[in-house]
């Protein structure tokens, strides 16, 4: 029997213990709870996230070959996207939302804003074959990674099989997804006690959790649900939100609550990224909400803070910063594999 060879640590949280089946270990951060994805039914391996990492970034899975996923999601906005309010895809098209930060994904039941997806092997789809987005059929991306250079072997590294499938496409992603894992804030180092607050980060701290910890709970600030807050409706989008998947009129208006990790760099912010700075944020949630109407979260209600407590929630906001996370090497584009042509 082959021995096992010593385990490597990948960027901060995955370790990677290689067997005779090349698996890697998740290791979920100390008091954090225990993952939603199913790791059992697409196990990681090294070859599936390098696969998924280069599907990841090449525009490939486009109609005309021009945009990736990290088209709408860079590192350096912690996979956000920062250039404009609402995402742009094939041709110059604008979707009708801001592309979300993705970070922490293996904790997260629903995808989208909305919540329409409800597994991430299948989250990848959604955008490959959107028309404002990639606008590609999952067959046409299947014939083009098969005629590809590279591809049929990445994919028996990844599977044992060179056969390109819409289903290895999908968990190849899904891979590369779940291991954008971001747990060294400051806030983090705090929590291990390595470090300690600043006065003013302790009093923001202990406002965000009386104001805000009920929706953005942590560990991961976000508890996943969807969530009137009581933004106006932009009349040009005329998006009523969650309601379209669940067709329940207690979802109209209603988002996904999005995580605040690294939301220092994952402006602008709101489902149409309609503000651009976090103080325009605390200003909706703390003035302008009480003109709201009454489908508001009650949620909103207790939150109540003055002029200079808005300045100590922001200050704490910024220890939620993961520097380690937007410049991991692991996570970049992989320019060594595509220096070899499709």
């Amino acid at each position: 029997m082959m021995k096992k060879k010593p385990a490597i640590v990948i960027g901060l949280l995955l370790i990677m213990a290689f067997t005779t089946v090349h698996e890697i270990a998740f290791v979920v951060p100390k008091q954090w709870p225990k993952p939603v994805y199913d790791f059992s039914r697409n196990p990681l391996t090294s070859s599936k996230i390098k696969l998924g990492r280069a599907l990841f970034y090449d525009p490939i899975l486009s109609r005309n070959n021009t945009v990736s996923c990290a088209s709408c999601h860079s590192q350096y906005a912690a996979f956000a996207h920062i250039d404009h309010p609402l995402s742009h895809g094939i041709d110059d098209r604008i979707g009708t939302r801001n592309a979300p930060s993705l970070v922490n994904l293996a904790w997260q039941k629903n995808f989208m804003w909305d919540g329409a997806i409800n597994h991430l092997d299948m989250q990848s789809l959604f955008p490959i074959t959107h028309p404002d987005e990639m606008d590609e059929s999952i067959e046409q991306v299947v014939h083009k990674l098969q005629s590809s250079t590279i591809y049929p072997s990445l994919f028996k590294q990844a599977f044992n099989d060179s056969t390109v499938t819409g289903e290895h496409i999908l968990k190849a992603i899904s891979q590369f997804l779940v291991t954008l894992v971001s747990a060294n804030s400051k806030y983090d180092s705090v929590m291990r006690k390595q470090a300690t607050f600043t006065p003013a980060e302790s009093n923001g701290y202990r406002l965000f959790k009386q104001n805000c910890n009920s929706c953005h709970t942590e560990p991961l600030f976000t508890n996943g649900s969807f969530q009137n807050n009581g933004l106006q409706m932009d009349t040009n989008l005329n998006d009523f939100g969650r309601i379209k998947v669940t067709n329940l009129a207690v979802d109209s208006l209603c988002f996904k609550v999005p995580t605040l990790r690294n939301i220092q760099y994952s402006f602008p912010y709101m489902h149409d990224g309609r503000f651009n700075r976090l103080t325009e944020v605390l200003k909706h949630y703390t003035s302008d909400n009480k003109n709201h109407a009454s489908s508001a979260s009650p949620l909103l209600e207790k939150i109540n803070l003055t002029p200079n407590e808005k300045v100590d929630v922001l200050v704490f906001l910024l220890t939620l910063s993961d520097r380690s996370f937007l410049n991991n090497p692991n996570y970049a584009f992989p320019k060594d594999l595509f220096l070899i042509k499709h």
